[in-house]
C-alpha cells in the first residue's frame, strides 16, 4: 500500500467507533508466567509506533473488530447471509471444527502453508520449506487468558487453522491459514464462525473479536472480513 492510500485510511479511521478493551493483566496472577508475558509483549508491540506513520500507535486505528453481540445465535445471524451459506457448505461437506494440538498436525499445517506461495503476499521462505516447529505454550488454567489453536479437520486431516489469544475482553485472531486447494469449500469461514462460538462458550469475558487490522489490507480481504461482522474500529488497549 502507498502512504497516500495509507493517509486516505487513517482519515476514514477517524469517523470508525471508538472502544477500550481492557486485557485484564491483573487477573493473569495464579495463572501460568507464559499468559502475563504473552499479554504484555502483545500490548508492547500492538502500541508501539507506527513504522510508517511515526506519530501514531501500531494497532489503534482501522482494527478489524466484530463487537459480539449477546448469543452465539445473534452473531450467527448478524453475519451476511452469503456467510452463513459458507458455513453450512462446509458441514453439509463433513468438515468439522475443533480445538487442537498443534503439535499433532505439523505436518499437516506445513502442507498447508505450501498449498500456495501467494496470500495477502508472497509467502515467506519458513512456511514454503519446512513443517513449523512445535510449540511449546502451557495450557491455561483460567478462561480470562489462553492462547488456543483451533482447527477445520476432515477425515482427521487439518485444512485450516488458526492462533487465537484470548486476554480479557478480546479474542484476538493472532494467525490464520487455510489450504488453498480447499478454498471452495469454506473452510476458513467454518474455522472464522467456529471461534465465535467458542468465544461464547468458553471465554465470557470476551466482548471483542478481533482479526487483525482493517485499513491496509486488500480489498477483498477487507470484504471478506466485512462479510463476518469485522468493521474498523479505533481500539485503545488497557492492562
Amino acid at each position: 500500500m502507498d502512504l497516500r492510500s495509507t493517509f486516505t485510511d487513517v482519515r476514514e479511521s477517524l469517523t470508525c467507533p471508538r472502544i477500550k478493551i481492557d486485557l485484564m493483566l491483573s487477573k493473569a496472577c495464579g495463572n501460568h508466567s507464559f499468559f502475563t508475558d504473552v499479554v504484555k509483549k502483545f500490548h508492547r508491540q500492538s502500541t508501539r509506533l507506527h513504522p510508517k506513520l511515526p506519530l501514531i500507535p501500531f494497532f489503534k486505528y482501522g482494527v478489524a473488530t466484530n463487537r459480539l453481540p449477546a448469543t452465539y445465535d445473534a452473531y450467527f445471524m448478524a453475519i451476511e447471509g452469503s456467510a452463513r451459506r459458507n458455513i453450512k457448505k462446509a458441514m453439509r461437506n463433513g468438515y468439522q471444527f475443533q480445538r487442537i494440538d498443534f503439535n499433532r498436525h505439523l505436518a499437516d499445517a506445513g502442507e498447508i502453508h505450501r498449498s500456495t506461495p501467494v496470500r495477502q503476499g508472497p509467502m515467506g521462505a519458513e512456511y514454503l520449506t519446512k513443517d513449523p516447529d512445535p510449540v511449546t505454550d502451557p495450557p491455561s488454567s483460567r478462561s480470562i487468558h489462553d492462547y488456543v489453536y483451533y482447527g477445520v479437520l476432515k477425515d482427521g486431516k487439518l485444512v485450516a487453522y488458526g492462533a487465537t489469544l484470548v486476554a480479557g475482553e478480546a479474542l484476538f485472531i493472532t494467525t490464520i491459514f487455510g489450504h488453498d486447494g480447499y478454498k471452495s469449500d469454506a473452510v476458513v469461514p467454518l474455522l472464522i464462525a467456529g471461534i465465535a462460538k467458542e468465544a461464547y462458550e468458553t471465554y465470557p469475558n470476551v466482548k471483542y473479536y478481533i482479526y487483525d487490522k482493517f485499513f491496509g489490507a486488500s480489498p477483498t480481504l477487507r470484504r471478506f472480513k466485512k462479510k463476518f461482522g469485522f468493521e474498523p474500529c479505533t481500539v485503545t488497549l488497557t492492562l
